[in-house]
């Protein structure tokens, strides 16, 4: 079973910034298209944002404008920048593959942002 490890979560409040990171070994981060997923507490997992291998990006309308996924194949990592953080973006954050696999999932990275 392999694991991603998402690091960078933490405390803010509204209209901060937050850096997450996301690395595993260098074949599953350079080789795959990779997004990062949220889960609130009560709702469904959904996908924030994507990255194919080409560095081509794709977001959810909702965080358009304030987060940035990137990625650094020699650093074998993926981030997620966010800024201007909202009350609604607080969730457990995990990176995965899309499409995503069970045996990747890994503890994630909580963000919590207040009012």
């Amino acid at each position: 079973q392999v694991q991603l490890v998402e690091s960078g979560g933490g405390l803010v409040q509204a209209g901060g910034s937050l850096r997450l990171s996301c690395t595993a070994s260098r074949i599953i981060i350079n080789t795959n298209r990779m997004g990062w997923y949220r889960q609130a507490p009560g709702k469904q997992r959904e996908l924030v944002a994507d990255i194919t291998a080409g560095g081509s990006t794709n977001y959810v309308d909702s965080v358009k404008g304030r987060f940035t996924i990137s990625r650094d194949n020699i650093k074998s990592t993926v981030y997620l920048q966010m800024n201007n953080l909202k009350p609604e973006d607080t969730a457990v954050y995990r990176c995965n593959r899309l499409p995503a696999l069970t045996g990747y999932w890994g503890r994630g990275t909580q963000v919590t942002v207040s009012s």
